[in-house]
């Protein structure tokens, strides 16, 4: 009746030249393992294993955007957020693989919350 909330996709050229301009915070979805191995610069942390809406980081008025390895799991946490009433709907589609696959750049180490 009130249909299904929609996710917002952003290719890697879009969230890249987002973060950038400094417009959006990036949130990766993968496990910490993942993430320590190869992740986007300036990205954030928080795995879809303990995933709580409710304690993301605050995006200090720039949009939230979820990333993980293709797609998948950010796109389930987007609908945890939804659920939950947070306005979260944005994620990077096709995930890190598209990014990697256009030749963006990534970096290795841990940056947990």
């Amino acid at each position: 009746m009130f249909g299904t909330p929609k996710t917002r996709d952003l290719t890697p050229h879009q969230v890249k030249t987002a973060l950038d301009a400094n417009e959006i915070l990036l949130v990766d979805v993968r496990e910490p393992e993942e993430f320590a191995a190869e992740h986007i610069k300036g990205a954030l942390n928080v795995p879809l294993s303990t995933f709580d809406p409710e304690t993301l980081p605050d995006s200090g008025g720039k949009t939230l955007v979820l990333q993980c390895a293709g797609g998948r799991r950010s796109g389930l946490a987007v609908g945890q957020c939804l659920a939950a009433g947070q306005a979260v709907d944005t994620h990077l589609a096709g995930g890190l693989a598209a990014w990697k696959a256009l030749g963006l750049p990534t970096v290795a180490g841990p940056t947990r919350l």
